[in-house]
Order: C-alpha cells, then structure tokens, then sequence
C-alpha cells in the first residue's frame, strides 16, 4: 500500500492589526491554545505557539494536503471570531493581512521551538518590527520596507 510521508515543517509569524497591542495577557494563553485547535482540526500539528500583545509564532507541522495559506487563513478567520465571542465582544481585534512563513528543517526545530518559547523574553530587547526584519534578512527575503508596514 502506497503512503505519503512528509516533514513539512513551517514557521509562521503574523500580528495584529497594525501591530497593536490586542492580545491581552489574560487571554494569550488561550487564544495560543485555540490556534493549536485549529491546527488539529485541519490535520496539521502546532509544535508550538506563542507571541506577544501584537503578534503570534506557530511551528507547525503541515499535512500534505493543506498549503499554507489555507491554514494561515483558517486560523485567522477562526481566532478572529473566538476573540470577538469571548474576549473582544466590540469588535476591535483583527489580523494583519499579510503574515510569513519560513521551512524549518528537523534539525532546527528545536531551536525554533525553544526560540518561540520565550517569545517574553525575547520582546524585552527587541520590537516586533526589529524581529520581523531580522527573520526576513535571515532567509535572504528581499523586501521593500515600505510596503511591510502598510
């Protein structure tokens, strides 16, 4: 019997709407928790998730038949009502449009797990915006700063 076997790891970064700080601490923990749901529902292993008040990281472990965007755009959507319903009832809390998603070899994902992780402590010294630009250097992006932002 013929089986597909993959290692799709991805690390995937989005923030809020204009970078604000939305995610409320007493709620972080939770939404992390629903976008590991969505994750499993969708067939797809969140390995881990966290982030900060403007912004959350995913390493997930992709099924071979979701792409990326459909999950990027499932979790949006699905977080995006949760919020609403539970937390944020005036309708404040969106997503940024855009996001970005990096593969990650198994050696590595540790380190990227361990990096996502301490995601607080990493915040102390560094904006999301100086992180950002960091992992699209690191990965040889080309950008035009201009657009990032908008």
């Amino acid at each position: 019997m013929p089986h597909t076997y993959t290692s799709l790891l991805t690390h995937i970064i989005f923030s809020t709407r204009e970078r604000l700080p939305l995610i409320h601490p007493n709620w972080r923990g939770d939404l992390h928790a629903y976008l590991g749901g969505i994750c499993r529902e969708l067939e797809c292993k969140a390995r881990a998730v966290n982030g900060a008040a403007d912004h959350v990281h995913l390493l997930v472990s992709l099924h071979p038949s979701r792409s990326v965007a459909e999950l990027v755009r499932t979790l949006k959507a699905n977080s995006t009502r949760w919020v609403a319903r539970h937390h944020a009832p005036s309708k404040s809390f969106a997503w940024q449009t855009a996001y970005s998603a990096f593969s990650v070899s198994q050696s590595n994902a540790t380190a990227v797990m361990k990096y996502i992780a301490g995601q607080e402590e990493h915040h102390r010294r560094m904006t999301f915006q100086e992180e950002y630009l960091q992992f699209l250097k690191k990965h040889r992006i080309d950008y035009d700063e201009r657009y990032i932002w908008g």
